[in-house]
């Protein structure tokens, strides 16, 4: 098993920054991918960001440009630097671990997934 604890989370305004962390535990050398997802209330969970070990990366649109993933492989630590954030980024954030680019379009589901952290942007 793998356990995943996302920080960082919290109240910023519209054109802040924040950054999130996502530290795993268990049997975290077997993750290969690792990737965060955010649902905002009453939408579907959506992928914003996924990098495997080896560090290729898929990234939402809606975070190209303005989000960069990043990872730590020994410190099995996952993160989420988050610039010019928007209202509409205001979601529970998901830290999540799985097979390669788990979560992306044509890809499977990632296995493991944290208890999400809040990230509020206010206008």
């Amino acid at each position: 098993q793998v356990q995943l604890v996302e920080s960082g989370g919290g109240l910023v305004q519209a054109g802040g920054s924040l950054r999130l962390s996502c530290a795993a535990s268990g049997r975290a050398g077997s993750i290969y991918s690792m990737g965060w997802f955010r649902q905002a209330p009453g939408k579907q969970r959506e992928l914003v960001a996924v990098m495997s070990s080896a560090g290729s990366t898929n990234y939402a649109d809606s975070a190209k440009g303005r989000f960069t993933i990043s990872r730590d492989n020994a410190k099995n630590t996952l993160y989420l630097q988050m610039n010019s954030l928007k209202p509409e980024d205001t979601a529970v954030y998901y830290c999540a671990a799985g097979a390669f680019l788990c979560g992306s379009p044509g890809r499977p589901q990632c296995n493991y997934w944290g208890q999400g952290t809040q990230v509020t942007v206010s206008s």
